[in-house]
């Protein structure tokens, strides 16, 4: 299987929007966000990806088909002293999972973005947690840290480690691509 992670265009907004309500309907078994009167769930920082050079929405595609989606924020938006990279949302749609399609797509996240990455994890989300533990052991062969946090009254876990680029123990590099802009016509 061939996987994507492309960097989402403005007009792809309403995709990831669309991907988000997907998302987030699944942290209601972990006591998530509560629907709207809307019959929405939203995402208030969602428009942020295409307005703040700190934040990069992607797309997950896998064998061209729509797979998920990505949220990748520096560490700086949270605090001004932390350099770096976290992964603020990662969502594979259902029929893709347990098929290497996360794990590709983390990989090649990891490695456009070198440097120190910190992923975090829900306390009570242990699908999660032994998701991200998986592949970032398999990234960097064990060389990661995992950290308890707290914030507020929510608490859990998360994985801090250095991205060298393309790990030379990966079979082959992660597939990236920039999506094109139907306005320009050209890759974006």
């Amino acid at each position: 299987m061939i996987v994507e992670v492309i960097s989402a265009s403005p007009a792809e907004a309403t995709v990831i929007a669309n991907l988000m309500e997907l998302y987030l309907y699944d942290f209601t078994d972990l006591g998530g966000p509560s629907i709207g009167s809307d019959g929405r769930y939203g995402y208030p920082w969602l428009d942020a990806y295409w307005g703040d050079a700190r934040r990069e929405p992607y797309l997950i595609r896998a064998d061209g088909e729509l797979a998920g989606f990505a949220l990748v924020m520096e560490r700086s938006l949270i605090a001004p002293e932390l350099a770096g990279y976290e992964v603020s949302e990662f969502f594979v749609l259902r029929a893709y999972r347990r098929r290497g399609v996360g794990e590709a797509a983390a990989h090649a996240l990891f490695a456009r973005h070198p440097g120190p990455w910190y992923i975090g994890q829900l306390a009570d989300n242990a699908p999660a947690q032994t998701f991200w533990r998986t592949v970032v052991g398999r990234y960097t062969r064990g060389a990661y840290r995992e950290e308890r946090w707290t914030e507020g009254e929510r608490r859990g876990v998360a994985q801090t480690f250095v991205s060298p680029s393309v790990p030379s123990h990966l079979s082959q590099p992660p597939i990236l691509s920039r999506s094109k802009d139907p306005a320009e016509g050209a890759e974006s």
